[in-house]
């Protein structure tokens, strides 16, 4: 498996489809692949991409931090998933999106619309809030899924309302700490050489090294729900394994089974995305996992060229890391992380 990964890999560096890669396949608890390949940056030189390279996840958030965050509060009888969103913040109760609750939101079916380009309006981050408190349903709530990052940013603030926390406090402290996660974070601090580059900023005058990708993110001073947290391969793995394991990293309970198992049901059958609270599950449309993983798969993608698959089916899962957007907002990445899954899976 391993040189024929490889050299599917090679060929879309060579096309210039993505400058490089940093990928692990697990199966049954055994790690088949852990490869790094191509370049973290290609402009304005080329320098190799490492095993221990820091990516920018982008939506990879979404799993990585406020699902846990999330499982957690329902673990510890602090939310249920019926909860309205207004329990929380009162202002949200405008413009009829007063039955809206967290599975709305955790399910990408709550009538928000999917993107707002609030950084255009140097709006700050309870600014933002204050938009999404006030913005009116694009469609009825419950009826379709609309992948919103307006939900996440709406659920970053839940959790710190219900912790009574910073929400970075509470993710080091309840996961990256336990899980060992000790490269995982908002706003990173390591040196430049650690980073895969992103796009170029017009603003910056250079490629990012470091600093999120996500607009709306910037915005925010790189804190949010749905974008901005970095973190290495070796980091997510430490998370899969946690996930694989019903919750548990090294004999420590981090999440309950049942929590866990209820993440990954179905709530959108009505749908051709079929959705999970957070994740994405293998639906009869176009998945990222491809063809060949199984109707029990799921997984997330995030917008830099990130993505992570699990098939509990057969023990698997797969962590692409990649910075396709170094190169551009191209949709290679589209095609690629579907033939690359079929590839992996029919070795197996």
């Amino acid at each position: 498996m391993r040189e024929k990964v490889i050299d599917f890999l090679q060929k879309e560096i060579n096309l210039e489809h993505i400058p490089g890669a940093v990928l692990s396949v697990t199966f049954e608890g055994e790690t088949l692949v852990e490869e790094a390949i191509g370049f973290r940056t290609v402009f304005p030189e080329r320098t190799p991409m490492k095993i221990d390279t820091v990516f920018d996840l982008a939506s990879l958030t979404k799993v990585v931090a406020t699902l846990p965050s999330m499982l957690k509060l329902l673990d510890e009888g602090h939310i249920y998933l019926d909860d309205p969103v207004t329990h929380f913040l009162p202002d949200f109760k405008q413009n009829g999106k007063e039955s809206i609750t967290l599975r709305h939101l955790l399910t990408h079916t709550s009538g928000l619309p999917a993107h707002k380009q609030y950084y255009k309006d140097n709006l700050s981050t309870e600014e933002i809030l204050t938009s999404i408190y006030e913005q009116e349903l694009a469609y009825e709530v419950g009826t379709k899924v609309v992948y919103s990052d307006l939900g996440l940013i709406t659920l970053y603030k839940i959790i710190e309302v219900v912790t009574e926390q910073k929400y970075t406090e509470f993710l080091k402290k309840e996961f990256f700490e336990p899980m060992e996660m000790f490269e995982t974070g908002f706003n990173p601090t390591f040196e430049k050489a650690r980073y895969a580059a992103t796009e170029f900023d017009e603003r910056m005058n250079m490629h990012k090294l470091g600093i999120v990708h996500d607009d709306n993110t910037v915005a925010m001073a790189g804190i949010s729900g749905h974008a901005g947290l970095f973190s290495t391969l070796r980091d997510l793995q430490n998370y899969a394994r946690m996930i694989e394991h019903n919750g548990i990293y090294k004999g420590k309970r981090i999440l309950s089974e049942r929590a866990l198992e209820i993440s990954r049901k179905n709530y959108t059958v009505f749908d051709q995305e079929y959705r999970g609270l957070g994740w994405i599950l293998k639906s009869p449309s176009s998945s990222s996992c491809g063809d060949l993983f199984s109707d029990l798969s799921y997984g997330h993608t995030g917008y830099t060229g990130t993505s992570i698959w699990f098939d509990s089916e057969i023990k698997l899962h797969v962590i692409l890391l990649t910075n396709r957007v170094h190169f551009g907002r191209n949709s290679y990445i589209l095609r690629l992380r579907p033939r690359l899954h079929n590839l992996i899976r029919s070795q197996l």
